[in-house]
């Protein structure tokens, strides 16, 4: 199976890009978020790649990193989503604030994706809830979220509580929040502590 592609881009669609590796065009389909990233023709490009294969073809996915591949595979596994549908979340909504969607069950921001309904950015929030935090590892500085922050506001508090109901340990789930409060203020909102403390938490 291909699991990376390092060569020079060859040419782009609007769903596609062609690779060129030592001579050989590799067509992948990607997001308009990928997409939108790749360098100019002829420059140098590197893709992490979904190997699609059924009986009656093979496939090349391409993204821009291994977390949105991951996240692709997390998508597909949701009934109902197809890989269409789950490039064109991926080019609506970067990992972080699909996580953030998730984690906040805002399925309206979901929604936003062409193609995706009421009912599928539904299916989808009940189905990845729980596994969101595989997609990101490694231990947030064990802290507490004051009782000023957490309780006057609100926000820090919500944002610790949806972390801890993606499967981090409360502690992390702290941390994360209290290194996001530091980083973006205050005055950020749930969705933004919730965004800064995935990121915190994926480092």
């Amino acid at each position: 199976m291909i699991g990376k592609l390092k060569g020079v881009l060859d040419s782009t669609g609007e769903d596609w890009a062609v690779i060129d590796v030592q001579g050989v065009g590799y067509h992948v389909q990607c997001s308009s978020r990928t997409l939108g990233a790749l360098p100019a023709i002829g420059e140098p490009v590197t893709l992490a790649i979904e190997t699609y294969v059924r009986e009656d073809q093979i496939r090349l996915f391409g993204f821009d990193g291994d977390v949105e591949r991951d996240w692709f595979r997390l998508l597909l596994a949701v009934q109902g989503v197809g890989t269409k549908v789950a490039l064109a979340i991926l080019g609506t909504l970067a990992p972080d604030d699909l996580a953030g969607a998730i984690a906040l069950r805002d399925k309206a921001q979901v929604a936003r994706a062409p193609g995706v309904g009421p009912k599928v950015a539904q299916r989808i929030i009940n189905e990845l809830k729980d596994k969101v935090s595989a997609l990101a590892a490694g231990d947030a500085p064990v802290s507490l979220v004051s009782d000023r922050q957490a309780g006057a506001r609100g926000t820090a508090g919500d944002a610790v509580s949806a972390l801890v109901n993606l499967g981090y340990a409360p502690a992390q789930a702290n941390g994360a929040v209290v290194a996001a409060l530091r980083d973006g203020g205050e005055a950020a909102d749930t969705a933004e502590l919730i965004r800064r403390g995935l990121k915190e938490l994926a480092r």
